[in-house]
């Protein structure tokens, strides 16, 4: 039975989800990086939400964790790469608070253009300084949308409803997309340009950290007000704390700051400036949203091997992860028999081609390729799985291509990995019998029928009377018993192929005997 930690505070109805799905789960927040690391080896899955620091020395000490899931959207609090090295998932939950964070960028902007907080402020305490407040109307101002996701264009849609003119800067913005949502599809210099309010909802990472620097922030339009509600980071608080001070922007509301707690700021006592502690998803609906999300996600894939809003691996849906298993078990396979058939006097692996065909054609070919990969790999290095084996593939140099042929097949389904390394090009095939029960179809060209066994032997020589009585003799002599014995050939008398599945694994010394038989070109024994 899996077994699932969560170690901050997720809605109760989160733990309902995970033992109403048969899987063991303990609560236990407020926990020590120390005692976290002391317990975490008992754990298949990891349920945190931003207090919890998923670190390397963390995931070294986890030899058991399979997913950590996030409940939210950021996950700068787990090392992403360390986890993909060790073959962890990691899942966030992307929609689940989407609305509540947009409504507080949204909020966040009425309050700023209105001066609403230190209005409040002051009438609270007993003045009527009615005229020291003297907002601006957010009818007819441009907005300008720094990523246009799942917030981003939520924040759109609220602001074309209020009448702002909205232009927005996202790579991944299509024309089509960006007409629907009425907006304008622009460059950042744009944004930069023309901007009224600017209002940042874009992930922290290299490319963006101080997005919006000392440089950019003294190239805005004068009177700018500045929102970020996504991540600490984007924004030089120093630089426009004196951007402020100097009145080239107008005002800014952060909701996010670059260290956290932030207990300093040089933001902190400017007028023109709202404050707030992370609330962007502070909502009992966002909260509740996120935790059901995180627990269905985890549940799904530790249960059926679903993998759903993934940082670090193919997504495969709860609806599709029953059908691509036998698919997904084919190419691990045939992966597997790759990699054990290629030695080290082979040469270095440059290219990896996979080919579909047949029904296997119109799959979702992504968690098919990383399944062949995590075959290949975990044969020369420890620890290789679906996650890691697409990473460990490029960090070696290998070169990694999926052909899909819209062709008429032999087979319902066909699966071809072809290794070619410095030296040579070796290709195997394979398919589903059955639909379910993986079989191998050909090897180097040569067309054999055999199902995998747990212990095989793997055999090449010259087709010519005498072997198999030779062969077989000498596997019945080392008291090897034979479980299936199937044969191929190129032609008469040329290459030929014998694999047989056996009993258990032929020793080292039967093998060097096999291997001096006349007609034996090579003799490999294989495990699945």
């Amino acid at each position: 039975m899996p077994k699932v930690l969560i170690s901050d505070k997720l809605s109760p109805a989160a733990v309902e989800i995970f033992r109403s799905r048969g899987i063991e789960v303990d609560v236990k927040t407020g926990l020590t990086p120390a005692d976290l690391r002391a317990i975490i080896a008992d754990y298949d899955g990891l349920a945190i939400r931003s207090a919890t620091k998923v670190t390397k020395q963390l995931l070294d000490v986890a030899p058991n964790l399979k997913v950590v899931g996030r409940a939210g959207i950021g996950v700068d609090n787990v090392d992403v790469k360390s986890a993909t090295a060790r073959g962890v998932v990691v899942m966030n939950t992307p929609y689940g608070n989407a609305i509540t964070t947009a409504e507080h960028a949204i909020a966040m902007m009425f309050a700023l253009a209105r001066q609403i907080p230190e209005a409040s402020a002051s009438t609270k305490a007993g003045k009527w300084e009615k005229n020291r407040f003297m907002g601006v109307e957010l009818t007819g101002k441009t907005l300008g949308l720094v990523g246009c996701g799942n917030i981003g264009s939520i924040v759109a849609d609220r602001a074309v409803g209020l009448k702002m003119r909205v232009i927005a800067y996202d790579p991944y913005l299509t024309e089509a997309r960006a007409l629907a949502l009425g907006v304008e599809k622009v460059e950042f210099s744009d944004i930069v340009a023309r901007a009224d309010i600017i209002t940042l909802h874009t992930p922290l990472i290299e490319a963006t950290r101080n997005l919006l620097s000392r440089e950019t922030i003294g190239k805005l339009k004068k009177g700018v007000r500045i929102i970020n509600c996504a991540r600490g980071g984007l924004v030089d608080e120093a630089a426009l704390a004196e951007a402020i001070l100097s009145g080239q922007v107008a005002g800014a509301a952060l909701d996010v700051f670059e260290t956290e707690p932030a207990t300093d700021s040089p933001l902190f006592g400017l007028e023109n400036v709202v404050c707030t502690p992370h609330l962007g998803a502070a909502t009992a609906e966002a909260q509740e949203n996120v935790a059901l999300q995180v627990a269905e996600q985890m549940a799904d894939f530790l249960l059926t091997g679903a993998v759903s809003n993934a940082i670090n691996m193919p997504s495969v849906s709860a609806e599709d992860a029953p059908r691509l298993k036998p698919y997904m078990e084919l190419c691990r396979l045939l992966g597997g028999f790759a990699g054990q058939l290629t030695q080290a006097r082979d040469g270095v692996i440059q290219r990896v081609t996979i080919e579909y065909e047949g029904h296997v054609a119109g799959l979702n070919h992504r968690p098919l390729t990383a399944a062949a990969l995590a075959g290949l790999l975990s044969r020369m290095m420890a620890g290789a799985n679906m996650v890691n084996a697409p990473i460990l593939a490029r960090e070696r140099g290998i070169d990694v291509a999926e052909t899909v042929h819209d062709r008429p097949s032999a087979y319902q389904t066909l699966v071809r990995i072809s290794i070619t390394t410095d030296q040579q090009t070796r290709a195997v095939a394979g398919t589903l019998f059955a639909g379910s029960r993986p079989r191998i179809v050909e090897i180097k060209d040569i067309k054999i029928e055999a199902d995998f066994g747990r212990n095989m032997l793997y055999v090449t020589n010259q087709d010519e009377p005498g072997f198999i009585g030779r062969f077989g003799a000498t596997l019945a002599g080392a008291g090897i018993n034979i479980a299936t014995f199937h044969l191929g050939r190129s032609e008469a008398g040329g290459d030929a192929i014998c694999l047989v599945s056996v009993d258990e694994a032929v020793p080292e010394d039967v093998l060097e005997m096999v291997r001096t038989l006349p007609l034996v070109v090579q003799a490999t024994s294989l495990q699945f």
